[in-house]
């Protein structure tokens, strides 16, 4: 993914780099999702340094519970052969219920139940990218659409850590992860709004900056566009697929349809949230995509986290399907919403060849 500069930076840059690109640029890992331009950002340390306190050697030699817990906030840590899973619980008039205990759930794996081995109900911080189309027809559109952004940070987690994604034909990392509102606002405005919509490709590339560099174990992707995909080199079918790897994205999606693009923009938006757990919205105005914003923040935040061991090990691989179901005392139809299936194994394999 590119780094954003103007074109004046951009030659200044050549000139004073031009004698040392090859080793400060060829130190970056060749399976990172950005170009090598991306890694030497100095605004971001806390990526590079993230590491450390994430993963202390004495507690990995340990035993680890599934959650621990210290003085600075959540560290929320699973064990290698646990899946988990964050899901939302909605009664049959679409309220959330946010009193259930681990008694109410049940989990099928390829049809087959599998045994819970933790659980919670708290507001767990996550790693989120906001990964936003600035494509021609969005020209009039962004005001609206960055303030919405903003207002969905300001009414999260405030441990969690985002990072900001522009896309037109490319797509632009003009924010990595911060807590940092002003740098988030900065990164909105760099609006230049032409070419066509590339979201598969952002969508992808935006996964897999999650997966290498998210310090946080929950991770989302709030998408916005106008328009059908028409410049990516990746599949829907392939983002999808990427999407679902192990510990893979919540995606919460908003589509400002015209009626001429509803369709198959439209079906690729709610193929999108729904196999990961989340949501896509299609406001009939614009006025109405802040409010949306506030609403993904809140379900975010009002989601179990369960874990269970899975009865075939993930290290045999292949796509798995998942089922949970939820029923108590005093409610009716109760629908849960969580990722629809993962490909076993592939978050190890990734972390290994880092």
């Amino acid at each position: 993914m590119h780094l954003r500069s103007s074109r004046p930076a951009l030659a200044f840059l050549l000139i004073i780099f031009v004698g040392t690109a090859s080793a400060g640029q060829n130190s970056q890992a060749p399976g990172d999702a950005f170009p090598p331009q991306v890694a030497p950002q100095s605004s971001t340390p806390p990526k590079q340094d993230a590491p450390k306190p994430e993963a202390p050697s004495p507690q990995e030699q340990a035993p680890q519970p599934s959650v621990q817990e210290d003085t600075s906030g959540f560290i929320f840590r699973t064990r290698v052969d646990e899946v988990v899973l964050h899901a939302t619980v909605v009664d049959d008039k679409q309220r959330m219920v946010t009193n259930l205990d681990k008694a109410a759930f049940t989990i099928l794996e390829d049809g087959k139940p599998q045994n819970i081995v933790s659980f919670r109900h708290e507001d767990i911080p996550v790693a989120m990218g906001v990964v936003i189309d600035n494509s021609g027809s969005m020209r009039e559109k962004r005001d609206r659409v960055n303030k919405a952004a903003i207002n969905l940070v300001k009414s999260s987690n405030p441990q969690d850590e985002v990072f900001i994604v522009n896309f037109n034909d490319e797509y632009y990392l003009d924010q990595d992860f911060t807590a940092d509102l002003s740098k988030m606002r900065e990164a909105l405005e760099k609006v230049d709004t032409r070419g066509g919509t590339a979201l598969y490709d952002a969508v992808v590339a935006s996964a897999d900056h999650l997966k290498k560099n998210g310090k946080l174990d929950k991770k989302v992707l709030f998408v916005v566009t106008d328009g059908e995909d028409n410049e990516s080199q990746e599949s829907l079918e392939q983002a999808i697929h990427r999407l679902q790897e192990e510990n893979g994205p919540t995606v919460y999606a908003i589509g400002l349809l015209g009626e001429e693009k509803q369709r198959r923009a439209r079906k690729a938006l709610q193929f999108m949230a729904e196999k990961t757990g989340g949501i896509a919205f299609f406001p009939k105005t614009l006025d109405q995509v802040d409010e949306i914003s506030r609403q993904v923040a809140h379900d975010i935040r009002n989601q179990y986290t369960i874990g269970y061991k899975p009865t075939n090990p993930k290290s045999s691989g292949g796509y798995r399907a998942i089922k949970v179901d939820a029923k108590a005392k005093g409610y009716g139809k109760l629908t849960v919403r969580t990722k629809s299936g993962y490909y076993a194994g592939q978050e190890r394999a990734s972390a290994s060849s880092k």
